[in-house]
């Protein structure tokens, strides 16, 4: 059983058919018998949206099917999630980011990311 935390903006590339998503990380997805959405990815869209910074092929009223119909799970956040940001270095200023990659850590989930900054994190990244 392989498990993997998809990043915010390779979910969205993942479910429009984006070319940008590397071909590993597409693979990654589609092996994977638990690819997790983490609910702070939700927040972040949803936040981006209202502020026009994210446009998406399909409205946000449509995400909950995107997330279903491309078999991801939402990962919430826990507690011990929102812990370890506390002692997390600030390689990584982002707040969505941060809580995303302590997620991972305390999740020990492989993380999928284009993202370098999170390549300075104790987190297994594929790209």
């Amino acid at each position: 059983m392989s498990q993997i935390l998809v990043d915010t903006h390779a979910f969205i590339w993942f479910v429009e058919g984006n070319k940008l998503l590397s071909r590993e990380a597409r693979r990654q997805i589609e092996a994977a018998s638990d690819p997790y959405l983490s609910m702070v990815s939700v927040w972040e869209i949803a936040i981006k949206i209202s502020i026009d910074k994210l446009k998406m092929k399909l409205p946000f009223e449509r995400l909950q099917e995107m997330i279903d119909s491309n078999g991801f799970k939402i990962l919430p956040i826990q507690l011990e999630h929102t812990q370890l940001l506390i002692n997390l270095p600030f390689h990584h200023k982002d707040p969505f980011d941060r809580l995303i990659i302590a997620q991972a850590m305390q999740e020990n989930l492989p993380l999928i990311s284009i993202d370098g900054n999170f390549e300075k994190y104790q987190v297994d990244l594929i790209w």
